[in-house]
């Protein structure tokens, strides 16, 4: 079996992306409709489980105020208070973070910002399906 056409010895492939600046990294930004893949964002997950963490610590009454634990954790009573805003997220939005299907709106910073009180609401502002 004999081949008609030489292999080539390069292959060129081009794949239409743009860089954006997510905090203090740059990520990949695939054009609308390519399937991109779950990818967990370590910083939400983290505020997350701080998040839940010191709620835990603040109704069980191991500490009665947030000016208490941030004292103990060492850090200002006003980032305590904007990451415990996290607590108030939707579930879906909730579990797409832990999943990694979050939208790119909802970074850390945006999260920690005020959210309304509607669930439905806040799926609808920070881009989740719901």
């Amino acid at each position: 079996m004999t081949r008609s056409a030489p292999i080539p010895d390069t292959v060129t492939l081009h794949v239409p992306f743009r860089l954006v600046k997510r905090g203090c990294r740059k990520e990949m930004q695939m054009p609308e409709g390519a399937t991109q893949p779950r990818r967990t964002d370590n910083t939400l997950v983290k505020a997350l489980a701080r998040a839940f963490r010191w709620k835990r610590m603040l109704e069980s009454g191991e500490f009665a105020t947030i000016a208490e634990l941030a004292e103990r954790e060492g850090i200002a009573p006003s980032y305590v208070t904007r990451v415990l805003r996290v607590t108030l997220l939707a579930p879906d939005i909730v579990e797409a973070i832990l999943d990694g299907s979050q939208d790119p709106k909802s970074t850390a910073e945006a999260l920690k910002g005020s959210a309304p009180d509607d669930w439905a609401e806040q799926c609808r502002m920070l881009g989740n399906s719901n």
